[in-house]
């Protein structure tokens, strides 16, 4: 394997083993604290844009295999490990983490300290950064990341282009596609849902149109101000069906509700991230990946209410609508990896629906009556 290094944009530099493509890489360097689930994570849409570190030090000893995938085609630039496997030992294995980043023209690179990386992310928060070969001297790859505007336009590269029918013969949910994971959809099809995904700039007209029991809001990558398209659509939306937001569509409820995001220093990316529900009381472990958050300071002008915190930073992790069946979370119930403590979510956003139907069909029967 040849020398590679990793370059980020405040001067700090690594050196060590490529796998992968041969390729260069610029993205917003970030790192997930998960143990395992390393496909997941790679597939994962919501990282288009961003290069990952694994604090986890030996990744790719169980291989890739067919049916771990969140998507078909990752968008994630880059791969960053301290220790690549590339003898994998596990049953389902059909290729090595090495010819699947290969396949896929992204670059990896091995051997660095990881633990000292992501302290620097940590203490001076998520930066852009380059994976690129040994002939590059460090002050060129700085100048050109200094050169560097990283997109806004994720969501779009990484959304559905055309609507599609995955058919059930449950409840009709039209499924607003930012960056869906897979999992998501699998949720919805198990409980035999009838799922319409269309693309992030579908209308509400377009929406009702399709006359759908209610709406998923996916996750996705990026800053939610840079959909705005999006978040006037739900503004429409809110009222009309129940509505359920996953990480993005969290965040875009939340702005299409009045209320404000914010960045965050470095963000969370894990699984094994501590929610409290502050109804129950009950704390859940939850996965996530976000490096947005809805500002908590904003809500108290909205019709918004505080569900759910994080543990760790307090920072906003459910919403409910006060006025209407809409609500949202900040992690992933879907998991893909991780735990499957809210995967119970899917079935309230169901039996929000049912009670949306029932009560439609009373206020229809007064209304009958009156005449």
């Amino acid at each position: 394997m040849s020398l590679k290094q990793l370059v980020l944009e405040d001067g700090s530099y690594f050196v060590g083993e490529g796998f992968g493509s041969d390729s260069e890489s610029i993205g917003e360097i970030v790192f997930n604290t998960g143990m395992t689930g390393y496909q997941e994570i790679i597939s994962d849409p919501s990282y288009c844009g961003q290069i990952v570190t694994f604090t986890y030090p030996l990744v790719g000893n169980y291989g890739i295999n067919r049916d771990d995938f969140e998507s078909v085609d990752p968008a994630i630039l880059g791969v960053v490990v301290k220790e690549h496997c590339d003898t994998p030992s596990n049953f389902r294995s059909e290729e090595t983490l090495d010819q699947f980043l290969e396949a896929k023209d992204i670059p990896g690179i091995a051997g660095i300290d990881t633990r000292k990386l992501t302290k620097i992310i940590r203490r001076h928060g998520t930066m852009k950064a380059m994976i690129t070969s040994m002939d590059r001297p460090v002050s060129e790859v700085l100048e050109i990341l200094n050169q560097t505007k990283l997109p806004i336009d994720q969501v779009s590269q990484v959304s559905t282009i055309k609507p599609y029918v995955v058919p059930g013969r449950g409840c009709r949910i039209v499924l607003m596609d930012f960056g869906m994971k897979h999992g998501i959809l699998r949720e919805l099809t198990k409980r035999d849902c009838h799922v319409t995904v269309v693309p992030y700039d579908t209308t509400a007209q377009e929406i009702d149109r399709l006359k759908p029991d209610g709406i998923m809001l996916t996750n996705g990558p990026g800053d939610p101000k840079n959909v705005p398209e999006a978040i006037e659509t739900i503004k429409e939306l809110i009222g009309q069906v129940p509505v359920f937001g996953i990480c993005l569509g969290h965040q875009l409820i939340a702005l299409a509700s009045g209320a404000d995001t914010a960045k965050m220093k470095f963000g969370h990316r894990g699984s094994n991230q501590p929610v409290k529900d502050l109804k129950n009381g009950k704390t859940y472990i939850t996965s996530q990946n976000h490096g947005y958050s809805v500002s908590r300071e904003s809500l108290e002008a909205t019709d918004l209410e505080l569900t759910q915190t994080s543990l760790n930073d307090e920072s906003v992790e459910g919403l409910a609508h006060r006025l209407h069946p809409v609500f949202s979370v900040q992690y992933h119930p879907e998991s893909s990896p991780g735990p499957e403590d809210t995967e119970n979510l899917f079935d309230v956003f169901l039996e929000n629906i049912q009670a949306d139907k029932k009560q439609q069909k009373e206020e229809a029967t007064c209304l009958n009556a009156q005449i």
